[in-house]
This record gives C-alpha cells, structure tokens and sequence, in this order.
C-alpha cells in the first residue's frame, strides 16, 4: 500500500512520441516536482501554456544535451490534472536517451509505467473512464469514421448523457429514501412515488433507445465483418487478393485449396472492412475440408455483411450454396471473361429470390471491380452514416452490458409494488451503480489495468 501511494505522488516522466528517428521528440513530465525539470535544466523565467526556445542542459554536469521548446503546465489545468512539463527536442535516438537520462538523475523522478499519465488524468477527474477508452480508440484508429467515432467519444460524447442518466437515477434513489426516512412524519409521500415512477418510465426508454443501435459503433470500431463465401474455385481468394492488393490467400484451381479462414483488413470509403475469405461450399468425404466448410459457415453467420461468389461457369447453384442465399446476401457472378451462362437470365432468377444487390466482375481482368467497389462503399455509408451521426454510440462490449444490468434494475423496480419502497431504492441503487461502472464511478479497477495497458509508456 505504501508502494503503491509513494509511486502515485512521485513526480514521472516519458517520451511520449513513437520511439525512432524523427524530426522532433516529445518528452513529457508529471507530478508533484515537474517543475524541477525545468529549473534544473533550463535558464530563464517561463511563463505558464506558453512555448519558449531554450538550451537544455543537464542538471549535475551542466553538459549541454539539446536546444528545444521547453512548456511549463501548472496543475490543475494540464492533462493530467498536475504540474506537468514538455520538451519538444529533436528526435535522434541519442538525443531522447540524453535528456530521459538527466530526468532520471533527479531525486524523486521516474519513468512512467504504461498508460501511466492516462491513469492519472482518471485519478485526478481530467477524464472519466469512456473518455480514455475512447483516446485509445482514437490512438488506435486506422480509418475516417473510426477516428471520427473515437474522438467523439474522447470528447465526452458518452460521458454526458450516462452521467446525466445517473444523476437523474440518484435523484429518484433521494426521493424514494425520503419517503421510507421521513414519508409519515414529514407528510412528503403524496405524489411522490408517482414522480418517481414516471421519471423511471422515462428513464428506461431512453436507454432502450440508446441500446436499440444495431451495435454500430462495435461494429465501426471493430471493422464491418464481410464473409465471402460461394462453391469451390468461385474465384474467392482470387477477389481476396484483388481487394487487398497482395497474394494473401492461395490461389489453385485445384478445388478446396482454402481450408481455413484469411483475413484481411481494408479501408473502403473511410470504414474499416475485415473480409474473411472462406472454404468452398460442398460435400466431401474429406474430413479436413468438411471443416473447413463447418468454419466458413460459421463466420457467415456472424458476418455483417455475406458475399456469395457464383461462377458463371456453372450452370447449376449446389444445393448447399442455394441454402446459405437469402434476400440480404449481396451475390457477385465470377469469371465473367469466361462466362457459358446468360448475366441477365440468373440475375433474373437471383432477383425473382429477392436479393437485389448482384454484381457481374471480372478478377483476372478487372471488369467490374471497381463498379463493385463503389458500390460497397455506397453501402456502408448509407448503412452507418447517418448512426454514426449520433452524439452518443455504444463502441464496447462491457458498456452494453451496464446498460442492460441498468434497463434490468429499472424494470425491476416498475414491477414492484409501490409499498415496497425499500426494495425499489435498492433497485435504483443497483441501475446507478451499474451506470458508475461504465464512467468509472464505481468499482472498475480490473477494467483499468486491461485499459491502460494497451496505452504507450507516454500516454
């Protein structure tokens, strides 16, 4: 315990730019002595939130180590809600190692451990916790709309409303202890109870709003699943490559070369797309193979989005392929260089199925795939815009979880009779002690070592 409160109030320090050659480097210091970093090892007077050019030398031998921008941050108005200190200094390997080598030399002062400034601004109430994960989803984003989601959400964009949920959640809790405190002697109970469960009434259909998203924000966050799927040599490795752009999966036209699931991970029209390509579709006495349909089938089913290849080579559809066609299958006819059957007469029967999104391409020379392209990329932007619009998404798996322990206590409490006060205060506490646990009010310690390890050491 005494370790643990001694390293919380020690002053740390850290690059916090990517390690490496580059043009600047940025080293960043927190705590109680921060501003020891600068007395130490640069002259003159420095103003607050302003940047200054300065000779950085080093504390004991005086050794000039860099020039640089030296920022001075006092607490609480910093990141981490401390007296803070940057050094913006070039980015040499040696030169980073010089200056995190003369922090290390001041008493009191240490590296930081990973996510370490993060835990702090948590510590000190500069960010709750869906503000952090959303910095490191922002940290972590690799497409436009993940970045546009996770800023959001760094922003305060869950905060707020899950905060404004449970102040009015405790509001009720206030009221409904009232009346079992002082109902009789105070006559305060007339019309009381009646708010209350009106409030709640309220109260559980804005969350059964909010639940009732079509996980996109999990789903922009993870990366749409696409599942391509279609009978053996369909030409889905060959359209795997195609998109990705490399030879990521094996080509053959030897049927069943793909057992197993390839995945690859595109950024179409600014949204992250992981397409799965598949076993080919059909009966075999193979046992490797079978499971590698079993697989393919499998990841068809938790796909957002299932592409059926169906080479137009083939007059006839296998039975199995048939079944996994339904109306939200989008359907591509493959090899259409080499085509023996009609385009307009299967996607006549194709449409007369219901599935309307059918496509015609070529993979060995190109016809079509970009048409194909465009118009994915139409869909996802049509599918999840307009959501993604939202001030407030759900984008992990923990807090739909709060939500629903939350809907679950508020609909506990509506069921009850209205004599059994004490029993419904205890329910509001159960839904806003399950709202705390996904700002990090309440009881999420082994929620923060999972989150701050996926931090860098300077974050």
């Amino acid at each position: 315990m005494l370790r643990s409160f001694a390293r919380s109030y020690s002053t740390i320090y850290a690059l916090s730019t990517a390690p490496g050659k580059a043009g600047v480097a940025v080293i960043r210091v927190s705590g109680p002595q921060a501003k020891q970093a600068l007395t130490a090892t640069v002259r003159g007077t420095l103003e607050p939130r302003q940047a200054y050019f300065r000779r950085i030398r080093h504390p004991t031998t005086g050794t000039l180590l860099d020039r640089g921008l030296v920022l001075w941050f006092p607490g609480p108005n910093s990141f981490t809600g401390e007296d803070s200190v940057e050094f913006h200094i070039h980015g040499g390997n040696a030169v980073v190692r010089s200056v995190l080598d003369a922090l290390g030399s001041l008493d009191k002062f240490r590296l930081a451990e990973q996510g370490e400034f993060s835990k702090r601004a948590f510590d000190n109430d500069k960010l709750d916790l869906t503000e952090i994960e959303g910095l490191a989803d922002l940290l972590n984003a690799e497409t436009e709309a993940q970045r546009r989601l996770a800023l959001r959400q760094a922003e305060g964009g869950l905060r707020k409303p899950y905060e404004q949920w449970r102040s009015q959640i405790i509001n009720c809790m206030a009221l409904t202890e009232a009346v079992i405190d002082f109902g009789e002697d105070e006559h305060i109970e007339d019309g009381v109870l009646e708010q209350v469960t009106e409030d709640v009434i309220n109260l559980k259909g804005a969350i059964s709003n909010h639940l009732n998203d079509s996980r996109v924000g999990e789903i922009v966050r993870n990366g749409v699943r696409v599942a391509i799927v279609g009978p053996p040599n369909a030409g889905k490795s060959t359209l795997l490559n195609l998109l990705a752009k490399r030879e990521a999966a094996i080509v053959s036209d030897t049927p069943g070369t793909t057992r197993d699931i390839v995945e690859v991970t595109l950024n179409l029209g600014g949204y992250p797309v992981v397409i799965s390509d598949t076993a080919g579709l059909r009966e075999s006495n193979d046992v490797i193979e079978m499971e590698g349909v079993k697989r393919a089938i499998s990841r068809m089913d938790v796909a957002d989005i299932k592409i059926c290849l169906l080479p137009l080579t083939q007059k006839e559809i296998d039975p199995i392929v048939r079944q996994v066609i339904d109306p939200s299958t989008f359907v591509i006819l493959t090899k259409q260089d080499v085509s023996t059957v009609s385009v307009e007469q299967i996607t006549k029967q194709l449409r007369q199925q219901g599935i309307q999104k059918i496509w015609a391409l070529s993979c060995r020379t190109g016809q079509g795939v970009d048409h194909f392209l465009d118009d994915m990329i139409g869909v996802l932007r049509s599918t999840y815009d307009d959501a993604l619009a939202s001030p407030a998404l759900i984008t992990q798996a923990r807090h739909r979880q709060h939500l629903q322990d939350c809907l679950a206590a508020l609909e506990q409490y509506l069921d009850l009779p209205q004599h059994e006060v004490v029993l419904g205060a205890e329910e509001l506490r159960q839904a806003a002690n399950a709202l705390g646990r996904i700002t990090g009010r309440v009881d999420v310690e082994d929620v923060l070592d999972a989150l701050f390890s996926q931090f860098c050491i300077g974050k």
